[in-house]
């Protein structure tokens, strides 16, 4: 409307006409009115009577006519006076946006009707895959409940929150089977090793009030049925070491520990009682690491090691404690050159009360490598026994930093190679 106004008389009607020959599809009206209503251009055959010349929409229903003839039509419009008195009509058919309405609406049917379908078929599908795994995780956990521990939740290796569920319950279910299979035999292991000190007890008393003549007889009795319930006291002792470090009721004393200076407090220590039993123990600790922990629990537990290692080596062995770097963690080793763990027994010798055949005539209680155990994963650390000339077990600390990114991991695995 701007455009045409603004052109001089003898340009506006060559415009109208050139603005409505590019009109195939019939859609364009424009008419150029003089004062007195008489239509001078256009193919609009007359003003609306209701027509405002304000250039607002409006919609009426005019008479057009051109080459094709006359015929009424629905349209919207707007008016505008000129200068010299003439009004300028222009408008457009309201059918076009019938036809819009008709093509949208036909191209939604044929999208979106066909889209709901297959995300109602797809909703379905997922629905019923979703309550088959249910049924299939309830009648599992029916068979766990009834007593098959052996039984474990289905998942995928993908990363669907689902599978993930079932592998962090999956892993439960795994340390819990592993904690009944050792509850369900610590009661008759502990009744096991309290009997015969006891039973051995009870016997040299039995003797003693029998056979003893004299004073001397009487303490001699005495001093056995005390070594016999010492002993008894021993395994209670650490048993509930054992359920105290398991507990987790020592972790209000960590904080940072030298390991250099332990492994020299734990080998001074056991000096004395390699060199009296003829083995040369080693120590080598060329680096001042420090880790966070308990110090008392973890100088038990390098202690416990050395312990067996001077224990199973014979009379002119060796045994080395090692300080070494190893990638983002800090290793303490001890190896012997005694007869060593076989491959089948590396899981066994972690379990409490267990004690090989090789060396059951050997004093000890079956309980320094699960109390070993136990405090490497109260620390976070990881306890290996590995291959080599003798026995090798290894305690792996994360460094601090480490430590720092992974607070949460006190469950760390034992693991054996």
């Amino acid at each position: 409307m701007r455009v045409f106004a603004e052109l001089s008389p003898e340009r506006r009607l060559d415009a109208i006409d050139e603005h409505l020959k590019q009109d195939p599809g019939r859609i364009r009206l424009t008419g150029l009115f003089g004062s007195d209503g008489r239509r001078i251009a256009g193919n609009l055959e007359k003003l609306p009577p209701d027509l405002k010349t304000d250039t607002a929409v409006q919609s009426a229903v005019v008479d057009r006519v051109d080459e094709s003839g006359r015929e009424k039509q629905a349209v919207r419009l707007i008016a505008r006076r000129l200068p010299h008195g003439d009004v300028l009509v222009i408008g457009r058919n309201e059918d076009e946006v019938g036809e819009i309405a008709r093509v949208v609406g036909g191209a939604l049917a044929l999208g979106v009707i066909p889209a709901v379908l297959l995300c109602l078929a797809v909703g379905w599908a997922l629905d019923a895959r979703a309550r088959r795994r249910i049924v299939e995780v309830n009648e599992r956990v029916q068979r766990i409940i009834a007593g098959n521990l052996r039984e474990r939740l289905p998942h995928r290796n993908t990363d669907d929150p689902f599978s993930k569920l079932a592998m962090i319950v999956n892993g439960m279910l795994d340390e819990m089977e592993t904690l009944i299979h050792s509850l369900a035999g610590l009661g008759s292991d502990i009744a096991h090793d309290l009997r015969t000190p006891l039973t051995r007890a009870r016997l040299t008393l039995e003797r003693g009030r029998t056979n003893a003549r004299t004073l001397e007889q009487l303490q001699m009795v005495a001093d056995k049925t005390i070594e016999g319930i010492d002993q008894s006291l021993s395994i209670i002792t650490a048993i509930l070491r054992l359920a105290e470090i398991e507990k987790h009721q020592r972790s209000a004393g960590f904080g940072k520990v030298a390991l250099a200076e332990l492994i020299r407090e734990v080998g001074d220590m056991y000096e004395p009682i390699a060199e009296d039993k003829g083995i040369a123990l080693l120590i080598h600790s060329p680096h001042e690491l420090s880790v966070h922990g308990d110090r008392d629990l973890l100088i038990e537990a390098v202690a416990n090691l050395v312990d067996n290692a001077i224990k199973f080596t014979p009379v002119g062995g060796r045994v080395e404690i090692g300080l070494f770097r190893g990638s983002g963690e800090y290793i303490v080793r001890v190896q012997d050159t005694g007869l060593g763990i076989s491959e089948h027994e590396r899981d066994a010798v972690l379990r409490r009360f267990y004690r090989s055949d090789k060396v059951r005539h050997t004093s000890g209680l079956g309980l320094g490598l699960n109390l070993v155990s136990a405090i490497v994963k109260l620390h976070g650390f990881r306890f290996t026994i590995r291959s080599g000339s003798g026995c090798v077990v290894e305690i792996s600390c994360p460094t601090r930093r480490r430590q720092r990114e992974q607070p949460a991991q006190h469950h760390a695995a034992v693991t054996c190679s």
